[in-house]
């Protein structure tokens, strides 16, 4: 009896079902059932569920207390091999791949909708278009013959599974929520900002601060509007092309400091105020809607409640229920340990294995113990700052781990003259073309400083273009970003399966920081459980190096005292 069965919900209603076969193909006939819950809970034997996309089905399921083990989403595989045949951006619906396998006309993705407060909705609206069973295996058993195809079939099969996964965990994450206190929400906000003031204005706080930045100017000035200000200080004799805090920081005049101050209040007032209190926390949860992959490197992404942005003073709210505990693990010192893994430079994989800081080690090898020239060196390398000191410590670096830098070197050549670069296990780079409009949608200046949020989407600080050399520049970075987020999907997979036999839930989850909350007695098995899967990840990804993937991990009450 297989373990691996197709599922496609049917368009006049039920949901069709039936068992595959190593090939993809089906091993039986198809059987129908009336509804979703009944289809899956009557087939314990179940281990992988080959579906349209994890999100047309899972939420659905985990309302019911139904969860699956593995899946197939087709859609995510999609995606991936698009990407790796060079055609990224290409519809990847199960319809588009059905229609591209038939040389029929591709129907376009239906638009991804925006987030709204509280919604457990699938992800795209309007409905897509409806595959039966028959041809979405058809698509499978297709798909199957492309990953073999590859130069890496096992690498490819193996991204596809963790990706798959990191849909079943965002859909899990999503319905449990992390921990948050209202209460203490509202008193950190009376705390930072004072009273609130009847028909939605600014609240004290701010009030005050913007009469302290007007009475610096002498006229009033409205420090929300970075025209304004910008105009405030050339009448003062100040010329500044920005309010952003690195620019104005150093200049001279007594408007910097509650302007400063109230940048950084109306920010949280903005994003976390009482009215994200009110959009995004119920039931003692915030509850933001994570989707795995939502970057060209793979890294995550949340649709609505900014919760990959979330203050050190505002976490002050994310409190453990009674008698929990939040474990918060950050990965160590990741990019250069990835680095080290998939550029197998011994020097790098020796100082990578070590019990001590990695930075500090390298400090010992190239630059004579100056541990914070090291990790200039190192970041530099991986972020592609080649000018000034950038270039001297890139040039000492190199002598001491030759293969590590050349592996980043090699990966912005290819780049820069338009080839397909790929992380460890084959996540691609889009190429030329896509990559220009990855930097726009992550609202990347094209030929200005880049602020430090860009590297979320994989690019890096220095100066961005359409130029080759830019996209050098994130070629450079992506094969450590994304095979860093490869391993990252595989980490949590494994720790899934492990929090599967305990009470303990995954809760949040960012490129590099993992929280679990769980009873206080199991705290010390979560903390062992995260270290495992580390472990497990690392061998998966990148095969046995030496390499480690250490985490600094705190048992807390609450996640502000983490860090």
């Amino acid at each position: 009896m297989t373990d691996r069965w197709a599922l496609a919900v049917a368009e006049e209603g039920g949901v069709e079902v039936a068992p595959l076969g190593p090939d993809g193909l089906p091993a039986g006939p198809v059987q129908h059932e009336q509804d979703l819950v009944t289809a899956v809970r009557s087939r314990p034997q179940v281990s992988r569920w080959v579906w349209r996309a994890t999100a047309e089905v899972y939420p659905q399921l985990l309302a019911a207390g139904v969860r699956v083990e593995r899946c197939y989403d087709i859609e995510v595989a999609e995606n991936l091999l698009l990407g790796h045949e060079g055609r990224h951006g290409e519809p990847r619906s199960a319809a588009a791949a059905l229609a591209r396998l038939r040389r029929a006309p591709v129907p376009a993705d239906p638009p991804q909708r925006a987030a709204e407060p509280g919604s457990q909705t699938p992800l795209f609206e309007p409905r897509p278009v409806h595959v039966p069973l028959a041809d979405l295996i058809e698509v499978y058993a297709e798909q199957l013959r492309r990953h073999d195809a590859t130069a890496h079939p096992d690498r490819m099969h193996l991204l596809t599974a963790a990706e798959s996964a990191g849909t079943l965990i965002a859909a899990e994450m999503n319905l449990a929520g992390l921990p948050w206190s209202s209460d203490v929400h509202r008193e950190v906000l009376h705390e930072l900002l004072g009273e609130r003031y009847a028909g939605g204005g600014e609240p004290r706080r701010l009030a005050e601060l913007a009469d302290e930045v007007s009475e610096a100017f002498g006229r009033r000035v409205r420090p929300d509007l970075p025209a304004d200000v910008v105009k405030a200080f050339a009448r003062a004799g100040v010329k500044v092309k920005s309010t952003r805090r690195w620019e104005i920081e150093t200049v001279d005049h007594p408007a910097v400091k509650p302007l400063l101050e109230y940048k950084r209040l109306y920010r949280i007032w903005v994003a976390h105020g009482w009215s994200w209190l009110q959009d995004w926390v119920r039931d003692g949860r915030f509850r933001p809607e994570f989707l795995s992959g939502g970057t060209v490197t793979g890294r995550w992404v949340t649709n609505g409640g900014g919760a990959l942005q979330i203050p050190k003073v505002v976490r002050r709210a994310c409190v453990a229920d009674p008698g929990w505990r939040l474990v918060v693990a950050d990965a160590d010192q990741m990019e250069p340990r990835v680095l080290a893994a998939i550029s197998r430079d011994p020097g790098l994989m020796e100082v990578a294995g070590r019990e001590s800081d990695l930075y500090q080690a390298v400090s010992d090898r190239a630059f004579s113990g100056d541990r914070a020239q090291a990790k200039l060196a190192v970041l530099g390398a991986v972020y592609g700052q080649t000018s000034g000191d950038g270039l001297k410590n890139l040039a000492a670096l190199r002598r001491r781990f030759p293969r590590a830098v050349a592996y980043v070197d090699d990966a912005a050549r290819a780049g820069e003259e338009g080839r397909l670069v790929r992380t460890w296990l084959g996540r691609t780079c889009p190429p030329a073309a896509g990559a220009s409009e990855a930097a726009e949608e992550a609202g990347i200046p094209q030929d200005e400083p880049m602020e430090a949020q860009a590297t979320d989407q994989g690019w890096t600080p220095g100066y961005a273009s359409a130029s080759s050399r830019a996209r050098g520049r994130f070629a450079r970075n992506f094969v450590v970003q994304g095979s860093a987020a490869d391993w990252a999907l595989l980490l949590l997979a494994a720790l899934r399966r492990t929090l599967s036999d305990m009470a303990a839930e995954l809760v949040f989850f960012q490129h590099d920081e993992v929280i679990v909350h769980c009873p206080q007695e199991e705290a010390e098995a979560v903390v062992a459980a995260i270290r495992e899967a580390s472990e497990l990840a690392g061998r998966l990804t990148f095969g046995q190096t030496p390499v480690r993937f250490p985490f600094t991990t705190a048992v807390v009450a609450c996640y502000a005292d983490a860090k």
